[in-house]
C-alpha cells in the first residue's frame, strides 16, 4: 500500500470525529446557538471545500500544519479569491480547528496564525449607483401594475433606497412588515442579527400593492414569504437569490446602466451613501444597513466627504 492511500485511508477515518465536534460546534456555538440555516450551510460549504482540498491534495484533515493551511491560502490568491473572500474561509477553518482542539481531537490549531492576504483595495473602492442611474433604473421597470412589475420595483426599491441584502430580501415573510397607523415598519432578518427598518412612504405603498395583487403564495418552514417567483413553473414559491439576482440584471441592462462591479448587491452601496449624502448622520445610516462595526459604514461617509472637500479644488489654476 503506497503513502497517498494509507493517508487517504487515515481521512476516512478521522474526518468523522472532526465533522461531529464540528457540527456540535454549529449547534451550540455559532451565533449563540441561534444561527440560521443558511449561517450553518454556509459553515459547512466552507469546511467542505477545505476537505476536498486536503484529499485532492494527500493531506489527512486531523494532522493537517500551518504551512499546509497557507498553502491552502495560496491556492485561494491564485484562483483569483478576494482578500475578503479569503478571510472569511480561513476563518471558518480556525474556527474548524477550534473545535477539534475543544473536543481534544486536536492538541492546536493549525489555522491560528494563517492571516489572509492585505486587501489593497482603496478604502472608498466600492461600486454604487448615482441618483441619475438608480433613477433609469426605476422608470426601465415602467409603471405597470401586474404582479411581477410590482414586485421587481417593491425589490429595487427595498434594496436600492432602504439598504437590504439579497438574501434579506430572500428572507422577508409577509409577517414581518408591521404597520401603525400611517407608519409601516419591518424586521429585517439580518446575516448576524436581526433589526427594524422604517420604509418609506413610496416603499410602502409599492410594497402593499404587490402583496395586494398576488394570487399564489406558499408557505414554506420559514414562514410565509413577502417575495415569491412568477411564472408557471415556481410560481408561488420564495425568491431566491439567484432569482432576485437576475431580476436586478435585467432592468440594469434594459436602462442600459448594466457594467462591471454594478449588481444587486451595488443597490445597497447606493442606499448607504446616498442617505449619508443627504442627511450627514452616519450612526442612522449604520442603523438602517444594520452594520455591528461603525468604520464598516465610514466608508460611505468618505466617499461624500472626499467629494465635497476635494484639495485639488482650491488650487488657484486654470486649464
Amino acid at each position: 500500500m503506497d503513502e497517498l492511500t494509507i493517508v487517504s485511508a487515515e481521512v476516512q477515518v478521522v474526518q468523522p470525529s472532526l465533522m461531529d465536534a464540528f457540527a456540535e460546534f454549529l449547534c451550540l456555538d455559532v451565533a449563540n446557538g441561534d444561527a440560521s440555516m443558511d449561517t450553518i450551510r454556509g459553515y459547512k460549504t466552507q469546511v467542505a471545500q477545505w476537505v476536498e482540498w486536503c484529499e485532492k491534495n494527500g493531506i489527512a484533515p486531523a494532522r493537517v500544519t500551518p504551512a499546509d493551511v497557507k498553502a491552502y491560502r495560496l491556492h485561494l490568491v491564485e484562483n483569483g479569491y478576494k482578500s475578503s473572500s479569503i478571510a472569511h474561509k480561513l476563518t471558518i477553518i480556525r474556527r474548524f480547528y477550534a473545535a477539534a482542539v475543544d473536543n481534544g481531537l486536536r492538541p492546536d490549531n493549525p489555522a491560528a496564525g494563517v492571516k489572509p492576504p492585505k486587501d489593497k483595495r482603496a478604502q472608498d473602492d466600492f461600486h454604487y449607483l448615482n441618483e441619475v442611474d438608480y433613477t433609469l433604473l426605476i422608470r426601465a421597470i415602467g409603471k405597470g401594475k401586474s404582479e411581477k412589475e410590482l414586485r421587481d420595483k417593491a425589490i429595487v426599491a427595498m434594496m436600492g433606497l432602504q439598504g437590504l441584502r439579497t438574501v434579506e430580501i430572500e428572507r422577508a415573510n409577509v409577517d414581518d412588515m408591521r404597520v401603525s397607523g400611517e407608519t409601516v415598519s419591518m424586521l429585517v432578518r439580518g446575516k448576524n442579527h436581526d433589526r427594524i427598518i422604517y420604509l418609506r412612504p413610496d416603499v410602502a405603498d409599492v410594497l402593499c400593492a404587490y402583496l395586494d395583487t398576488r394570487v399564489q403564495v406558499c408557505p414554506d418552514t420559514d414562514g410565509m414569504p413577502m417575495f415569491t417567483a412568477c411564472g408557471n413553473r415556481a410560481g408561488g414559491n420564495r425568491i431566491s437569490r439567484r432569482g432576485i439576482r437576475q431580476v436586478v440584471d435585467f432592468y440594469l441592462k434594459k436602462a442600459d446602466i448594466k457594467r462591471p462591479g454594478i449588481s444587486d448587491h451595488a443597490l445597497r452601496h447606493t442606499a448607504a451613501t446616498l442617505a449619508y449624502k443627504y442627511t450627514q448622520d452616519l450612526r442612522g445610516v449604520q442603523e438602517m444597513l444594520g452594520h455591528a462595526d461603525p468604520k464598516t459604514t465610514a466608508r460611505y461617509a468618505h466617499v461624500i466627504d472626499r467629494m465635497k472637500n476635494n484639495p485639488a479644488m482650491a488650487i488657484q489654476v486654470q486649464l
